[in-house]
């Protein structure tokens, strides 16, 4: 039995009808559609109404004045993998996620880009309505995602899916703060009876990555007024390895001072190699989605749809060196230069390992400065001093306690909750007047943990795993819309969408366990505090903001040829003020087979309140040598001395505020007997795009708040300033290690530049049908101009003009012939740069994918396919030893290989 509406369900498609008829439509912007359209019911030749990019009923694909993409819930499955964003990726072109190994947060919940702009620049809807952002902020987000703060669209399960609806021009007029590359619609499944079950196994052909995915749908009647549609699945992923082993740990090896056995001390993951890389383990997932309505009259629905979902991911971090010279970690191992004699500080002398006195320096006996590191190799610790301060138990190092080194393990738990209630229909107004009136609150909420890793100012007293604290976004919508057909002599009436939204976030910051931010007795000796790679934050913070918006849409078919849309939307800003926006768009039909369409529009994002309050404190890896970087809020005690610093230098005074936008696209579509060609250019300039800066150095600006005082360490400075009464020392408690930070400001301007193509042709072949469909995308962005007052780096305007292919596409060939259907599809990914690990101008890539599914019997479908059937790899990283990163972590298709998997679907 096919998953459709059945009879008892159809009356609110009568209801939807009657309305649509009388050209009130409800808002389609703001719910679910009620029709059928199910992928399973394979009818070719209907056309694809769509709902997103349009308030008018019954607006087909085709005659949209800008390029809207329609992919069934079918279509969109066809993939090994069990993840939306990857499944998004393989069929939107100008969709782009990466495997996140080592990002700190980001590695929790993966920041994607589309057509190779931000996270935030993307507008993600459900039914109709704005998603609620993730949790978490990418800090390490490849370059072009720093700082990003997307929606958590892996919350989504596939199987919920009607249909995906993908907006590929600006829109912000339309649906507000963010929609400027596009907006992604996630239509949910609305059958009222019928039930479905899938259950997933793949892995990868290195014999990793295991995973599964055990689904299941079904609907339900509520008599003969309702439905509910139920959607649940449960996830697992086993993380990968794709490393080597690092070139100072093959030193170490060679020089005796550890063998291969001590790598499953060293990392907890895996024993064979030190420093992993590799896709992050993906446990206890598990989501649950509901959709519903019920006829409140004959012209009234009462609609609700919501979801809970919970998984944990975990990932890796750096590998902390005890010896070697110029790897070896500061603030743990490595110590001051030393005579190699006297093990007392030298500044002719030889690297050493850092020695605590655990009664404080000048109480008690005293310890030598430091234990000189000598003998083959450069990796051996002076003998006689180590035995010297291993016998002293007033005297400490890690050496005695952690000799090896170690990798901490990184990762969260992330809860994500969201729930929408509204009542849409038609009043008996004129020709009637169509409402939507709704009210949603979403969250989503991380809870970090770190283990495998010390507090290093606590000494021998340091617990070896921490809780952090962890971040939650909520927010909540109200939305209030009416549409209205008016008669004014057009060929259609002009529709006139109107309504009023206001929408509040909350950024919720938790503090960790005492010892992930203690500043312990040690710190003073140059012992890092807080808990090593990601430091707990150590209080409880919240922050919010609200904006209310109202709009203005009109749209009519002005002749049988020429449809025209225009818009204007004002959001006003309880931090950063207001803004106005508008659309014009049109289409113009040529001949019944040949139209030409258009767009120009203004748009904008605003800063998130997380990005505007966030303190966090991560390990990077800048030219080699791990330090610690902080982000820190602009409105903060150090930021607004950092801001004091900038304007010093005759720049002007760093600010955060909306970007803004200008959008401009036209293309044409064609029909030519049973093919149909769709190409669409597009031109995006972005200014004052909300960034995180380039890093301020934090002792040079204390010396300037110092009065150009030169002060050795910023636990100094800050120690002096406060004691001089220039700042409150409360005010940056667990900085005191802190080398660099940076803050959200309006930073640099960009202008991306494409064109999309997509292609269908059907035919008739070996007594069944087949299908062509091609998908491409080229993009390029140029930043144009990298700001003065919180200027990027050139590693980050490499990386947005460069770390993407600019081309991208896919052909995929689907045929049908009894009990068989096959898929084939060959996804191309051109050259692309990956400059901060030295490989350039890499080399294009084509992966195949093959798909096969047999109707065992009516309800009983089983599959078999491979993603990457040649086993495809990017260019392995020719300093690979360096961190052991075999593949560039931006490869825009993964660095697994081949992975196959086997399905078995049940339906009636």
């Amino acid at each position: 039995m096919k998953t459709t509406h059945a009879s008892k369900g159809r009356k609110l498609n009568r209801i939807t009808s009657a309305i649509m008829a009388s050209s009130l439509p409800f808002l389609a912007a703001m719910s679910a559609p009620t029709f059928a359209q199910e992928a399973e019911e394979g009818a070719e030749n209907v056309e694809n109404i769509i709902v997103t990019g349009t308030r008018m009923s019954n607006r087909s694909a085709a005659d949209s004045p800008v390029p809207v993409d329609v992919i069934t819930g079918e279509e969109f499955r066809s993939n090994s993998s069990s993840d939306v964003q990857d499944m998004l990726r393989t069929n939107v072109p100008s969709f782009d996620v990466n495997t996140q190994p080592i990002s700190d947060a980001a590695t929790i919940v993966r920041p994607a880009n589309m057509r190779g702009l931000s996270p935030d620049n993307v507008l993600v809807l459900v039914n109709g309505k704005r998603r609620h952002r993730g949790s978490i902020i990418s800090f390490l987000g490849g370059g072009i995602s720093d700082g990003a703060q997307g929606v958590d669209i892996s919350a989504i399960p596939s199987l919920a899916l009607k249909q995906v609806e993908v907006l590929r021009d600006g829109a912000s007029s339309q649906y507000g703060s963010d929609a400027i590359a596009g907006v992604l619609n996630f239509l949910l499944r609305d059958n009222d009876e019928g039930f479905e079950f899938r259950a997933n196994y793949g892995s990868t052909y290195e014999g990793d990555g295991d995973n599964y995915t055990i689904s299941a749908n079904a609907g339900f009647s509520l008599g003969d007024k309702g439905f509910v549609n139920v959607t649940g699945e449960i996830r697992d992923v086993e993380g990968t390895v794709r490393s080597v082993v690092r070139d100072d740990v093959a030193g170490m090896v060679d020089a005796g001072y550890i063998t291969q056995s001590d790598f499953s001390t060293i990392n907890t993951y895996t024993n064979e190699v030190p420093q992993y890389w590799g896709q992050p383990d993906v446990e206890d997932d598990y989501k649950v989605f509901i959709n519903s309505g019920y006829e409140l009259s004959d012209k009234a629905e009462l609609y609700l749809f919501g979801n809970y979902g919970k998984r944990t991911v975990t990932g890796g971090f750096f590998y902390r060196n005890p010896v070697t010279e110029g790897s070896q970690r500061g603030g743990v191992y490595r110590g001051p230069t030393v005579d190699p004699l006297t093990g007392l500080e030298d500044e002719d002398g030889v690297h050493s390992i850092l020695v605590g006195d655990l009664d404080g320096v000048g109480v008690g006996g005293s310890c030598i400065d430091g234990i000189p590191i000598g003998g083959e190799g450069n990796v051996t610790p002076d003998p006689t001093l180590l035995a010297q301060v291993a016998a002293d138990d007033n005297c400490f190092s890690f050496i005695e306690t952690i000799p090896e080194g170690f990798v901490p393990r990184f990762g969260g738990d992330n809860e994500d909750m969201a729930f929408t209630v509204g009542v849409r229909g038609d009043l008996d107004i004129g020709t009637g007047l169509g409402y939507d009136v709704s009210a949603q609150r979403g969250s989503n909420r991380t809870d970090f943990f770190i283990k495998n890793t010390i507090n290093a100012s606590l000494g021998p007293d340091t617990p070896r795993d921490f809780v952090p604290g962890g971040q939650e976004q909520t927010e909540t919508l109200v939305n209030l819309n009416f549409v209205y057909g008016v008669d004014v002599g057009l060929v259609s009436d002009l529709n006139v969408a109107f309504g009023a939204e206001y929408r509040k976030e909350e950024f919720d910051l938790f503090a960790g366990d005492e010892a992930s931010y203690a500043l312990g007795p040690l710190a003073s000796q140059g012992f890092s505090s807080s808990s090593n790679g990601f430091g707990g934050f150590p209080s409880s913070t919240s922050a919010s903001q609200d904006s209310t918006a109202f709009y203005v849409d009109l749209e009519a078919d002005v002749t049988d040829e020429l449809t025209l849309q225009a818009a204007v939307r004002r959001e006003d800003f309880s931090e950063f003020g207001d803004t106005t926006d508008f659309k014009i768009a049109g289409i113009y039909h040529v001949s019944d087979d040949f139209r030409l369409r258009g767009a120009y529009s203004t748009g904008f994002h605003a800063p998130t309140a997380g990005q505007a309050n966030i303190t966090n404190v991560t390990t990077q890896n800048v030219n080699g040598v791990l330090i610690d970087q902080g982000t820190l809020p602009l409105s903060s005690a150090a930021g607004q001395l950092a801001a004091d610093f900038i304007e010093s230098q005759g720049n002007g005074r760093p600010d955060l505020g909306p970007e803004e936008a200008v959008n401009f696209s036209f293309g044409f579509s064609v029909d030519v007997a049973d093919m149909s060609w769709t190409v669409d250019f597009y031109n995006i300039e972005l200014e004052n795009r909300v960034a995180l800066g380039a890093n301020v150095d934090f002792l040079d600006a204390l010396n300037f708040a110092g009065g150009g005082t030169d002060y050795a360490t910023v636990s100094e400075a800050l120690t002096e300033l406060d004691a001089s009464g220039v700042i409150d020392r409360s005010n940056y408690i667990g900085l005191d290690d802190l080398s660099q930070f940076r803050f959200f400001s309006n930073s640099f301007d960009t202008t991306t530049r494409g064109v999309d193509i997509v292609g269908n042709y059907s035919f008739d072949l070996w007594e069944g049908n087949s299908r062509l469909t091609l998908a491409a995308n080229y993009n390029e962005t140029e930043v144009d101009d990298v700001g003065t007052l919180n200027p990027i780096d050139d590693d980050r305007v490499s990386a947005i003009e460069d770390l993407l292919p600019n081309l991208r596409g896919n052909i995929s060939w689907t045929h049908t012939q009894g009990q068989l259907r096959t898929l084939v599809r060959a996804n191309y990914y051109g050259s692309w740069d990956d400059t901060g690990n030295g490989v350039a101008d890499i080399d294009p890539a084509i992966l195949i994918d093959v798909e096969a599914v047999y109707s065992y019997t009516e309800n009983l479908d089983l599959v078999v396919g491979v993603n990457n059937l040649f086993d495809e790899y990017p260019e392995e990283n020719p300093d690979a030893g360096s961190l052991g990163q075999l593949y560039s972590e931006s490869s825009p298709f993964g660095f697994n290989g081949g992975m196959w998997y086997v399905q078995a679907r049940y339906t009636y």
